[in-house]
């Protein structure tokens, strides 16, 4: 099995904004970064365009941005996170994003070489703020 992840990010401004500048022209090195960290897996960026859901039609706002991968394992991920450089974007985040009322991440497991869905991920969401942590969806205080 394989770790997924999602987690979404209510933007405070369009993308061409100034404000989102630091955002946007840190994005590509930063998922650059993870695709080279030891554990990656995938990311929803690389699904194909002809397969991509469309964020707003699944979340109903167009200002949250969602962020999909899926790793070997929750340490990858982990390490990922918060000791390598997207730790110095994340801690950053109040500049670019609003705080979100509800949970805003989730974790799951699943099959080695399956990719999921927004729609997927938004399922697991919504049962782990309705349910709280199972092995079903979990955050990174649970070791599922």
């Amino acid at each position: 099995m394989h770790l997924a992840q999602l987690n979404l990010a209510d933007a405070i401004a369009d993308m061409e904004s100034p404000i989102m500048a630091d955002f946007v022209n840190n994005t590509d090195r930063i998922n650059k970064l993870a695709a080279k960290s030891q554990g990656y897996v995938w990311s929803l960026e690389e699904r194909p365009e002809h397969e991509k859901e469309d964020r707003v039609a699944v979340f109903g706002k167009e200002s949250l941005l969602v962020n999909m991968t899926v790793w070997e394992d929750r340490d990858s991920l982990f390490a990922f996170v918060y000791k390598s450089a997207h730790k110095d974007i994340m801690v950053r985040k109040k500049e670019w994003f609003s705080k979100l009322p509800k949970m805003h991440m989730v974790l799951w497991y699943v099959p080695e070489g399956h990719y999921p869905t927004i729609s997927e991920g938004k399922e697991r969401l919504e049962y782990l703020r309705t349910h709280g942590e199972s092995e079903y969806a979990f955050s990174f205080k649970s070791k599922f």
